[in-house]
């Protein structure tokens, strides 16, 4: 594994209106690219994740894995607005020579895929052999793949949307409430994010108590666990703003909605649903494979919900391989 910062010294336009001084993207790369530039894995991450596939989507990238480093040159990138390299709220404004803050503009999924669309061409990439995330990385490569469809040969899209509910949004917002409590926010958002992440037979499966107690139960140790990991890695500003991008997502705004979009996807195009998502249900995976025109959808059993997609690498693995010439 290589990491690696790609800078653009140039001013880099946003959806909303502002415009950054200049653009930094943390990337990692796995394998070698060939002579064709077209053995091309491009995985794009979701919410708080980094840069570095092999670490948070084990089983995957690796010699003789499904995204086999013998064979393709793997690429991930930190994305835009996060803290773990990429332009985002820690990075210092030039004009204040402090970090941006609360003061770092929006961002949407759209301004995210421009940015690695940049780092595309940085390394001479001619064709992207399969695209793939979930989540808020499906959704990236959802924009992608209709961006530029000529680009894009494969597509791998799990437990991820067209455009954001209004059940998505209203998780969303509520963390954000919470990050307005106080110092403790970021730490309440991702417990509250936690029940969306995950589903009932999960807590029943991991979280149980087998003793009988008045106090200090599995589950609520948990929920605390997970708040304070977070909060001890992330930044409370990107967070927020991650997820404001997440909610704005819309594949069919300005192109005459989201089935006209999906219709602008060439790319042989898997789609995967998982059984207990409550956060990306399966009816929206089916819309995404009825509108876009080369595409099969494939439902997975999981215990784990929606982070079926970060756990069921088994499955995900054999349906990669059915469906996809990887």
């Amino acid at each position: 594994m290589s990491g690696n910062q790609f800078n653009y010294n140039q001013p880099f336009a946003l959806e909303c209106g502002e415009t950054l001084p200049a653009l930094h993207i943390n990337y990692c790369t796995y394998g070698t690219l060939n002579t064709d530039r077209n053995n091309v894995i491009w995985v794009c991450h979701a919410l708080t994740a980094n840069a570095d596939v092999a670490d948070w989507w084990p089983g995957m990238v690796g010699a003789g894995l499904v995204f086999d480093t013998d064979k393709h040159f793997v690429v991930c990138a930190n994305i835009l607005a996060s803290c773990y390299g990429t332009t985002g709220p820690e990075s210092i404004n030039p004009e204040t020579n402090l970090p941006y803050g609360s003061t770092f503009p929006q961002v949407t999924v759209r301004d995210m895929v421009k940015a690695h669309q940049l780092l595309a061409q940085h390394l001479n990439i001619a064709a992207i052999q399969l695209l793939c995330g979930g989540s808020l990385g499906g959704q990236q490569a959802c924009e992608w793949a209709i961006m530029q469809p000529q680009l894009i040969k494969q597509l791998f899209l799990i437990a991820t949307n067209a455009k954001h509910s209004a059940w998505g949004i209203a998780f969303n917002e509520t963390q954000r409430m919470a990050l307005d409590s106080g110092e403790n926010g970021l730490e309440v958002a991702r417990a509250i994010a936690m029940l969306s992440y995950r589903h009932y037979n999960t807590y029943h499966i991991t979280q149980t108590d087998e003793e009988e107690k008045l106090n200090n139960f599995r589950a609520a140790s948990y929920q605390r666990y997970q708040g304070l990991k977070l909060k001890k890695r992330f930044n409370t500003h990107s967070y927020r703003l991650l997820s404001i991008a997440m909610d704005a997502h819309n594949a069919g705004r300005g192109r005459g909605g989201v089935a006209n979009a999906l219709k602008q996807i060439t790319a042989h195009t898997l789609v995967v649903g998982i059984t207990t998502d409550v956060l990306f249900p399966v009816n929206e995976q089916q819309l995404l494979a009825d509108n876009i025109g080369n595409a099969v959808l494939e439902i997975i059993e999981s215990d784990y919900g929606h982070d079926g997609f970060l756990i069921e690498t088994k499955q995900i693995a054999a349906l990669l391989k059915k469906h996809l010439l990887i």
